[in-house]
């Protein structure tokens, strides 16, 4: 474990350009309650042989157009489990997930410059049913912007949801924010009837001789009390943060304390620290968790052959990582945790991002 100079800077919030937004669509918060009260889009639950994995115990797929869709691509996972840790009561009923997407541009298709950008899928696993949210940076004038981020991860924490954005850091949006846009509008947002603008951005930041952390996926840890990163009194979860890589470039894991809220803990300095550093990741990461002191990676093999699971109690060990070849389906992404009451009952969530080959899936925690 090293401690580099790196951190991340908050930005400044963007509420008055939110509330330009909402007025321009209507004056009225729906919030993460009233989209999940009016999901429209039926999933699908697979039986486990119908989604490799030696890992996976359940598995649940989206309506067709969805699952084939060449341009937008799942990417980062978390749960109400997570929003949990951060709040005093479950922010909806029953289990919710988030998904995030990036969109890929077409070709000879008008769009913005960069593409449509970034959204959320939120996903009721007790109703099969789901609804996409598109991202969206807020603009003075009431008009907005898509959020161009990869969004190789996400964490949703109390009411904030964090999105990576890779070399940018990452931003944050406030779950309550999400906008109904009204039907006859839907087409300059790409059809989606929701959007949710991003608050603020954490952007990354180091000192001379230290290169910034890449912010490719996110996780939370809701158990954070551990010799390796003791968060200060007061403070909430944490969050797990890494990067993905190949070769020579770093794969650093990271963990940043959270405030009760779910909002980075910033220093007297005006910028949030992390808690620890850890050089030794995996190459190929796709997503990292912490579940009961044991960190869990997912990397991917490409689009035909099954993911690995790989496991360790620190990568600061000897001989950290176990892996575990053809636990996931094809193309495993992001990570994330539901807890259960004892360790058997502890699940891990990931997603797939290859079309035709798109599972949310959920996995059984190696011990």
């Amino acid at each position: 474990m090293t401690d580099p100079d790196l951190w991340l800077t908050p930005g400044r919030d963007a509420g008055p350009a939110i509330d330009a937004l909402v007025s321009s669509y209507g004056g009225r918060r729906a919030g993460l309650a009233g989209l999940v009260a009016a999901l429209p889009r039926e999933g699908r639950r697979l039986r486990r042989t119908l989604s490799p994995g030696l890992a996976a115990r359940r598995s649940w797929t989206w309506q067709g157009p969805d699952r084939r869709d060449p341009r937008w691509w799942p990417q980062g996972v978390t749960s109400s489990a997570d929003a949990a840790a951060g709040a005093a009561e479950a922010p909806v009923p029953g289990r919710v997930l988030m998904v995030s997407w990036y969109a890929k541009t077409m070709p000879g298709e008008p769009t913005p410059p960069g593409g449509q950008g970034s959204r959320i899928s939120v996903v009721d696993l007790e109703a099969r049913r789901y609804d996409h949210v598109l991202l969206v940076r807020a603009q003075a004038d009431g008009s907005w912007k898509p959020l161009q981020v990869h969004a190789g991860g996400i964490a949703w924490v109390g009411s904030w949801l964090h999105v990576a954005a890779t070399a940018k850091g990452f931003w944050s949006a406030r779950v309550d924010d999400v906008v109904e846009v009204p039907a006859g509008r839907r087409a300059e947002t790409f059809g989606h009837r929701w959007v949710l603008p991003v608050r603020r951005g954490h952007a990354a930041g180091s000192g001379e001789g230290v290169e910034p952390l890449r912010y490719s996926f996110l996780s939370v840890d809701a158990s954070p009390a551990s010799p390796a990163s003791p968060a200060a009194p007061g403070t909430g979860p944490e969050l797990v943060v890494g990067e993905y890589a190949r070769g020579r470039r770093t794969r650093r894991l990271a963990r940043f304390a959270l405030t009760p809220e779910g909002a980075p803990v910033v220093g007297d300095d005006g910028r949030a620290r992390p808690l620890s550093v850890h050089d030794s990741g995996v190459a190929g990461m796709q997503g990292a968790v912490v579940s009961r002191g044991r960190w869990h990676v997912t990397t991917s093999h490409g689009p035909w052959t099954p993911g690995t699971l790989v496991t360790g109690a620190s990568p600061d060990a000897a001989d950290p990582w176990r892996p575990r070849r053809w636990a996931t389906p094809m193309g495993p992404e992001d990570l994330a945790v539901w807890p259960g009451d004892t360790p058997a009952d502890d699940r891990l969530w990931t997603v797939t991002e290859h079309p035709r080959r798109r599972w949310i899936c959920e996995l059984r925690v190696p011990r």
